[in-house]
């Protein structure tokens, strides 16, 4: 969409909410004047305005349900009101042949109100206790959805067939024949009645699933098939998908067979392309049956109000794995007591957590590295061509409302002001997704970056790639999706989602890997050296960023952790406050960073540190530091987390013997049931 369609487009986002209040009035004054022509036009007019509003309802924050009875209540005013301004101007006196016109208003209408009562019938019929992906499901009587315009949209159902009764009563209320108005309804209400038959046809028994209880039978029955015995559980918002998504190749490559355990519906899709199993369990009564699997060690990459729940099964030895490391409170939360194990990458985190004297106890905490590093290039030196790539990375303002948490707020445009002076920078600008989430400053900030960058870059010109790049990239993003993306009609509901993401083709994975692989290298050959790059979604990640940086401007923040894997130079932004020597003295990670004060002035010292190797002071302290905060290089850390994993399912199976060796010394407490549950679980 071109900047004049697009700022189009806005106005009448705009504009709607306030027309269309102006168009009740109106019609209502000239349903009883009456006046025919400004009838006719007003309710064509709402018509239009709602039904464009409709198309909008994807990208607006006001539930469905809401609009739709909104819309719902708007037309039927709008059709009363034409009705009225018909009769009052006396095209509309309720003789016989003509009362059928307000016959078929009442059946069109009922019929919509039938509709609506199937579609709540069909949704509650397509609804399982679970959800799965990467699993042969079609056992559950899997089938496609119904079309969405009848099942699940109201608001635009109805507008959408009151079309031809508008347009009907607009001709009978110009010609004065009530014949016009009489075909319109007749068609409308074919359309109602007709959707709501198609629509029953899925509370037939072939489109109907299993019941609640037959399923959870099928779940029950298809874990003991599959015999999963390490698993990662994650509950969170729609913007937490990436604390999950980073654990995805790691939990690929340990022994033993991996879950995934849900509680979320709408998360089962935010997971990114995986052969692992994927299970949704909504209800903690549900959840509670993984008791009785051979499901032996859980991990978890972040707390939440649901993890609690999990905790109570004494079967599975529990992990909290986090979603990265740094120095702040969040890394260290008294919530990690509850947890059989604490794994964390090196030295620096054991200490963290001793210091914070949070319950933790040292025995509890495990070293295991961070697998998830290994795509990150060591440093080669510094910059070998005309432009220094610098990636400012900042994180979000978190929680509390720390003034310290982020830099965006009180340096972030003093950072990237000084980097865009320089001449010879390149800067890559990756912003944490939930920038602005709470605080309005950093979002605003943000935003007022991002012009910066894109003002910089209008300013700048250079060679540009071949036209082959931009072609090449198109492949590979084509590629890329054809693998990690399924493709789902519009109408496509839970169900036919879990038919369609069933046993994933072998070798997905590899395949998957290499497509991606081959895409960041058609991305980054795609733009100029010159351009800036502003980083807003999920691809490229973070740590091919980190490949295409020679410095990190980063804040207190995990991020400073994992770029600390390269050794390469980096500056951390120092907006708490406290002087240079507190800051390091607070915040380990920043030991071997250059500190930066919120107005930046450092900026130039450390670009020419960067350029030239005499002037880095720091590098032999990010080499220890690397050590301290990743641990030892040897053994490497996916196979250091692969023994903790192993360790910590002897620890489940251990129990599980005890538990059956105390229940097989106590007259009449070992029953068949509890024989056979201990059976599957060993």
């Amino acid at each position: 969409m071109s900047s004049a369609g697009s700022a189009l487009h806005r106005a009448a986002q705009r504009a709607a909410p306030l027309l269309l209040p102006a168009l009740f009035v109106t019609q209502s004054f000239a349903a009883l004047l009456p006046h025919i022509a400004l009838l006719v036009c007003t309710a064509v007019a709402g018509l239009a305005v709602d039904l464009y509003r409709q198309e909008q309802v994807d990208g607006v924050t006001v539930p469905r349900d809401k609009i739709a009875v909104e819309v719902t209540t708007r037309q039927l005013l709008r059709d009363m009101l034409t009705l009225v301004g018909l009769l009052r101007a006396g095209i509309l006196d309720l003789l016989p042949g003509q009362a059928l016109i307000l016959i078929a208003f009442l059946l069109f209408y009922g019929t919509h109100f039938v509709c609506q009562a199937v579609a709540v019938l069909v949704r509650r019929t397509r609804s399982l206790p679970f959800v799965t992906r990467n699993i042969d499901a079609s056992a559950l009587g899997l089938s496609d959805a119904p079309p969405r315009i009848l099942s699940r949209q109201t608001g635009r159902r109805l507008l959408r067939f009151s079309v031809p009764s508008t347009l009907g009563m607009m001709l009978t209320a110009i010609t004065t024949d009530a014949y016009w108005g009489g075909i319109g309804l007749t068609v409308s209400l074919v359309l109602s009645a007709g959707g709501t038959l198609y629509l029953g046809t899925w509370l037939l028994p072939k489109h109907r699933v299993m019941s609640e209880q037959r399923a959870l039978v099928w779940l029950d029955e298809w874990l003991a098939a599959y015999e999963p015995t390490v698993g990662m559980y994650f509950s969170g918002g729609s913007s937490s998908a990436y604390q999950a998504n980073m654990w995805l190749g790691t939990l690929a490559g340990l022994d033993g067979k991996p879950i995934i355990v849900l509680r979320e519906r709408f998360m089962v899709q935010k997971i990114d392309a995986t052969d692992i199993p994927i299970v949704c369990l909504p209800k903690v009564a549900h959840l509670m049956r993984l008791e009785h699997t051979t499901l032996k060690v859980l991990l978890h990459p972040a707390n939440s109000g649901k993890t609690s729940q999990i905790l109570r099964i004494p079967s599975i030895k529990h992990a909290f794995t986090n979603h990265g490391e740094s120095d702040k409170l969040s890394s260290c939360n008294p919530y990690a007591k509850a947890y059989d194990e604490v794994w964390v990458a090196g030295p620096a985190a054991r200490e963290r957590y001793q210091l914070a004297d949070i319950g933790v106890e040292d025995k509890d905490v495990v070293e295991v590295g961070r697998p998830q590093l290994a795509p990150i290039e060591p440093y080669q030196g510094p910059p070998s061509g005309r432009y220094t790539s610098v990636l400012y990375a900042p994180t979000w303002e978190g929680w509390d409302g720390n003034p310290g948490n982020t830099s965006v707020i009180l340096a972030g445009e003093n950072i990237v002001r000084a980097l865009l002076a320089d001449e010879g920078v390149r800067l890559l600008y990756k912003p944490h997704p939930m920038t602005g989430s709470v605080d309005p400053r950093a979002g605003a900030a943000n935003a007022r970056i991002q012009a910066m960058i894109a003002e910089a870059n209008a300013r700048r010109s250079g060679a540009l790639p071949g036209p082959e790049t931009a072609a090449e990239l198109a492949l590979r993003t084509e590629e890329l999706n054809a693998l990690t993306t399924s493709a789902f009609r519009r109408s496509a509901d839970e169900l036919e989602r879990m038919r369609l993401q069933g046993t994933p083709q072998e070798g997905r994975a590899a395949a998957v890997a290499d497509a991606v692989t081959a895409w960041e290298g058609a991305y980054w050959a795609s733009f100029p050296q010159w351009e800036h790059r502003i980083i807003t979604t999920a691809r490229p990640a973070i740590f091919t960023c980190f490949n295409q940086a020679d410095v990190l401007i980063s804040d207190v923040s995990s991020v400073v952790s994992d770029y600390l894997s390269s050794e390469k130079p980096y500056a951390v932004a120092n907006t708490t406050g406290m002087s240079e020597d507190d800051f390091r003295a607070h915040f380990p990670t920043v030991r071997a960073a250059t500190i930066l004060t919120p107005d930046a002035d450092g900026v130039p010292a450390l670009l020419d540190a960067v350029r030239d190797p005499e002037h880095d002071t720091l590098a032999p302290e990010r080499a220890a530091l690397k050590t301290h905060l990743l641990g030892p290089s040897d053994p490497p850390s996916p196979v250091r987390f692969n023994q903790a994993a192993l360790d910590l399912a002897a620890q489940a199976d251990e129990r599980r013997t005890r538990m059956e060796t105390r229940l097989a010394g106590i007259p009449g407490q070992r029953s068949q049931d509890t024989r056979e549950a201990l059976s599957r679980t060993r």
